[in-house]
């Protein structure tokens, strides 16, 4: 909070003045009654506090104007502790006041009767001007809050920025820098002050991108070399418009790598662990089992198993029960992806490498993943070329991107996946045999949803309270004739599938039940007709 002794030598500089002008001693406390400044005997009494009760004190309570003609018999002066020793002639108070606040008090005495005469006969004319001597104070006082406040916020502001994730930069309408956080001078290494610099010379990335294409573009993705340095983002640019006038940019970075992390440990009460995979059959219980062991392991693991049988729920668990949970898991869907795009998308590429080519290149996932698990879900659909560029890459731990001929070192645990047998296609020269023993280290065997029927009262349970959640439905469970349509079903879609019907039923249902008649129409089909 702000007080008078933060002007207090502007304010011994007012009293001095005063005295100078009316030749009698001049104190001033604040409102704690402590003496930012006086003349005359009063010196060297400055930081001690006035004693027991004045009547500065009543001019700081009333915000009132006190004369004391004769302090002898005067009814403030009664209370006074000190008035057995008193000195004083006559005393004027005028309090200091701004914003509706007291502040202190200036205090005029008289310590001989020349001095109270002057005061008690002229008293009208020195209440005025004390008043406006106050008032100087007072208009220094609201100087010092102002600039206070604009401190206070400014300190909240840098704040505020150093505490965010991103580095953020605001720079005027020719990209002169005006304030930036320390986030921003750390992930581009910048070692002196930068604020007045141009941040076309400062990032040589942005080079490309001229200011006026601010305008029509938000988000541009970069590269940052210096030295042996790099980094790879993305930048977002928010404009600065007062009074419908451009006055400049907010700009802030993101680190790619840094964006996966902290979206892993936002995200970490959400993960999949073992324990949420529902489930109580004994098959998959054994199955949890073994995904728990390989999960402490560094190994290879490949996950076999029907399309719709949660294959990258397991995987997630595996990761998020290792050593390496609070790093990235990257999931890749190898069938989803052109052969001719899968490549730059695993390994990434240099600048210039191909036409279409990204300025400063692209990471792959394998990079993003560095420390963590990538998911190579639908594995047996990866193409031979494709087959032996992964192989190398883990054998020697290394990638290579398109483009480069350096080799950069990288530590990635692999997690494959496929709904294919990946033996037969061995045979068939359709995949790599040495890949298949590279990858099927800890094979884990995901079973049917046909192999653990005794699960699917508990998985319509769970899906039936998630759908009517989900779609503000008031269905709270199936009929009985229900469950044993559906556990008598072959389910060749596996929990995928099961999960499409109850989203269905619950969609269809109209009361808080799903009954026979709501379920399509291919469930209800007598087993010889099922596929």
């Amino acid at each position: 909070m702000i007080t008078l002794k933060y002007i207090k030598d502007e304010i011994q500089k007012i009293a001095e003045a005063i005295e100078a002008v009316l030749e009698i001693d001049v104190t001033i406390v604040d409102e704690n009654l402590v003496r930012v400044a006086g003349t005359g005997i009063y010196v060297e009494k400055i930081g001690k506090k006035v004693n027991g009760y004045s009547a500065f004190k009543k001019s700081i309570i009333e915000q009132s104007n006190i004369l004391i003609t004769d302090p002898s018999c005067n009814e403030i002066c009664k209370e006074c502790y000190s008035r057995s020793d008193c000195r004083e002639f006559s005393e004027m108070c005028c309090p200091i006041v701004c914003e509706g606040k007291s502040y202190g008090v200036i205090g005029l005495i008289a310590f001989d009767s020349k001095q109270a005469d002057r005061i008690n006969k002229d008293h009208e004319n020195l209440i005025n001007f004390l008043g406006k001597m106050a008032d100087l104070i007072s208009n220094k006082l609201k100087a010092q809050i102002k600039a206070y406040e604009l401190e206070l916020e400014k300190k909240k502001l840098e704040t505020l920025l150093d505490s965010m994730d991103k580095a953020i930069v605001s720079i005027d309408v020719k990209g002169n820098i005006d304030r930036y956080n320390s986030k921003f001078k750390e992930i581009f290494k910048l070692s002196n002050p930068v604020c007045s610099e141009n941040i076309f010379n400062i990032l040589d990335f942005m080079g490309a991108t001229p200011i006026n294409k601010f305008e029509k573009e938000k988000s541009y993705s970069f590269y940052y070399k210096k030295g042996k340095y790099t980094l790879r983002g993305i930048y977002n640019i928010n404009k600065i418009v007062l009074n419908n006038e451009l006055k400049g940019y907010v700009i802030d970075f993101i680190d790619k790598k840094d964006a996966i992390k902290n979206y892993n440990k936002i995200n970490k009460e959400y993960k999949i662990m073992l324990d949420n995979i529902i489930g109580e059959s004994q098959i998959i219980k054994n199955t949890k089992s073994e995904a728990l062991m390989a999960s402490k392991s560094t190994s290879t693991v490949l996950i076999i198993g029907e399309s719709g049988t949660g294959k990258e729920l397991f995987a997630r668990a595996i990761h998020n029960h290792s050593q390496r949970s609070e790093n990235p898991f990257i999931a890749v869907n190898c069938a989803a992806i052109p052969d001719n795009l899968l490549e730059s998308e695993l390994f990434g590429y240099e600048e210039g490498a191909f036409t279409g080519a990204k300025k400063g290149g692209n990471l792959g996932k394998f990079e993003l993943a560095d420390k963590g698990t990538i998911f190579l879900d639908e594995i047996g659909d990866m193409s031979l070329h494709l087959q032996a560029k992964l192989l190398r890459v883990l054998q020697e731990k290394e990638l290579n991107k398109i483009g480069s001929n350096l080799n950069k070192s990288i530590d990635v645990r692999v997690i494959a996946a496929t709904n294919k047998n990946l033996e037969n296609m061995v045979s068939n020269g359709l995949f790599r045999e040495d890949l298949y023993y590279r990858l099927n280290v800890i094979p884990i065997n995901l079973p049917s949803l046909r192999e653990r029927k005794e699960d699917i009262p508990l998985l319509i349970d769970f899906m039936v309270k998630e759908y009517a959640k989900k779609l503000d439905k008031d269905v709270e469970y199936v009929d009985e004739s229900v469950l044993e349509t559906l556990i008598k079903y072959k389910w060749p879609g596996n929990i995928r599938e099961l999960q499409n019907i109850i989203e269905y039923s619950v969609n269809m249902s109209s009361s808080n039940r799903i009954t026979v008649d709501i379920l399509p129409s291919k469930i209800k089909q007598k087993p010889k007709n099922q596929v």
